[in-house]
């Protein structure tokens, strides 16, 4: 994908710094990647006018789980429309069900793919991969 200098901004919210590493490597080539180590922290970005494109979310977190964090983003009326993606380890249909319930976009299991998370978040986005082109 060419770099037109208007990468769409990826929010992602991991309370693991090694997850939240892994997960820029992978997108930082086709996207701005924001990172945020909790839900606290990433609502005080949204709070002070911080707007992504879109968010993944990871579920399981101390002290302001993914439920709650999504929640609380969704309390915030410009953000009530933006895309949130939940990712995490846990898997199990009563999981993703609520999710997708709740109003996430989608829901991706860890550990994650490169190409398949660019593809979803593409996808959401409505951004062209380049994904199986040769060089």
């Amino acid at each position: 994908m060419a770099d037109d200098g208007k990468k769409k901004n990826i929010l992602v919210i991991d309370d693991s710094e090694a997850h939240l590493t892994i997960t820029e490597v992978m997108l930082e080539e086709v996207f701005k990647v924001t990172l945020a180590q909790s839900g606290e922290a990433a609502l005080e970005m949204l709070y002070n006018g911080f707007i992504p494109d879109l968010i993944l979310l990871d579920i399981m977190m101390p002290e302001m789980d993914g439920w709650e964090t999504y929640n609380q983003i969704r309390a915030i009326s410009f953000l009530k429309d933006m895309p949130i993606v939940f990712v995490t380890s846990a898997s199990g249909n009563e999981v993703k069900t609520r999710a997708l319930r709740m109003g996430a976009v989608d829901f991706i299991l860890k550990p994650l793919d490169r190409e398949d998370i660019i593809t979803r978040i593409s996808s959401i986005l409505k951004i062209p991969t380049t994904f199986g082109s040769t060089d």
